[in-house]
């Protein structure tokens, strides 16, 4: 069996179905293939089965790359408003959770079925179980030899993703395409992953599994105000997914657990206003009842004493205290890595990728789009708009 088309797009998950829709408008003939069995796996995991597709506030700040301007055009070019407007002409129903955070008001499963239709609706052939054993390319073509037969293209997208959740067939193979056809493939890692903690730590949480609080957690000049969750393995929830991204192995992260005070000027007056009780009940009312136990156990231990009533602690052991709730540091052990990870960091070095058409210098007809690229946005949607803008940039100049 022999096949020819204008494009072929390997990877049926986000950027994929976007670029091969926006193709199959503009006239061209695609065949869209993938290893798996379904299509837009992630899709429908994300955003806990909501799918948060996109984030009104995003800017190129939104991202990590070794390349950071790489990123401005695609994003100026298909812009949140631009897929929203797309997602109100399918009628599906949206919430903004959070400032800009847009999620399906009912499930994941809208985004895939409109992402399915468009497709459908600009004649794009999805075929779905397909291997793709061999990719060698000419000076203007690309031919394909998969278990569908040998395919014949006039392009070729790359669109697999990285390496994240594998259980949903997420694999290395864009990664070791792009090294076969001579690109630089920058070191990866898990990231938006949760955290791992020492025997030690992990035992004196692990009461704690469930429970969640808003944090500020800091490391390598970075800080997000967000909910964390402890967890039977560990520390996730948004806070530690969004620093995660930012973390090298070995690194401390540093946790303020009281963020909305300034808690030198707060201990103070808690001092004066109530002197015959002990920190640890405002403590209590501040935070879940058994962190704040907890809390009071890991300060003890880190030599953190006050009086039994604060009208008799110091200056000095206030000032200790609200330093050691503002700045508590820890080295986590590691992270979940790909199994849980919602994204991959690093990948193609966009140095070799044009801005403006996704292709490779140098070899037009070959073109990587979305995560399979060095470009990972923080936690929010910012990945979704990613997928949305670098396919739609690369579709329009096929």
């Amino acid at each position: 069996m022999s096949k020819t088309a204008d494009v072929v797009i390997i990877g049926a998950g986000a950027a994929g179905l976007m670029c091969a829709a926006t193709a199959g408008y503009q006239g061209k003939s695609v065949l869209l293939l993938d290893h798996s069995n379904k299509p837009a796996k992630k899709v429908l995991m994300s955003g806990g089965g909501r799918c948060n597709f996109t984030n009104l506030n995003t800017t190129p700040a939104n991202f990590l790359s070794a390349n950071p301007h790489f990123c401005i055009s695609a994003l100026k070019r298909y812009t949140p408003q631009d897929f929203l407007e797309l997602v109100e002409r399918h009628g599906i129903d949206y919430v903004e959770k959070a400032p800009g955070q847009l999620f399906c008001a009912n499930t994941s499963k809208d985004i895939q079925q409109l992402l399915l239709t468009e497709a459908d609706w600009a004649g794009v052939d999805l075929q779905m179980n397909t291997s793709i054993e061999k990719v060698s390319t000419t000076a203007d073509r690309v031919q394909l030899t998969t278990s569908l037969g040998k395919i014949d293209a006039g392009a070729l997208v790359v669109a697999t993703g990285g390496l994240s959740i594998p259980t949903l067939g997420a694999t290395g193979f864009g990664y070791d395409l792009a090294q076969q056809l001579g690109l630089e493939v920058l070191p990866t890692q898990a990231g938006l992953v949760p955290f791992t903690l020492h025997p030690e730590l992990k035992a004196q949480l692990a009461p704690l599994s469930g429970l969640s609080c808003d944090v500020s957690v800091s490391c390598n000049g970075q800080t997000f105000t967000e909910p964390m969750l402890i967890t039977h393995r560990g520390l996730s929830g948004p806070a530690m997914l969004q620093i995660s991204s930012y973390w090298q192995a070995g690194d401390e992260l540093s946790i303020n657990w009281l963020p909305q005070f300034n808690l030198k000027t707060t201990l103070a007056k808690l001092r004066q206003e109530q002197p015959r009780t002990h920190f640890s009940s405002w403590l209590a009312e501040q935070l879940p009842k058994r962190l704040a136990t907890v809390l009071v156990s890991l300060l003890k231990e880190q030599g953190i004493l006050l009086p039994e009533r604060n009208a008799d602690a110091s200056n000095n052991q206030l000032e200790a205290l609200a330093y050691a709730l503002e700045n508590w540091t820890f080295k986590p052990a590691g992270t979940e890595g790909y199994r849980t990870a919602e994204v991959t960091l690093g990948g193609i070095n966009t140095q070799q990728i044009s801005s403006q058409t996704f292709a490779v210098k140098n070899l037009e007809q070959v073109r990587f789009i979305g995560e399979v690229l060095d470009v990972t946005g923080q936690l929010g949607g910012y990945n979704f708009q990613w997928a949305w803008a670098s396919a739609v940039a690369c579709a329009r100049s096929l």
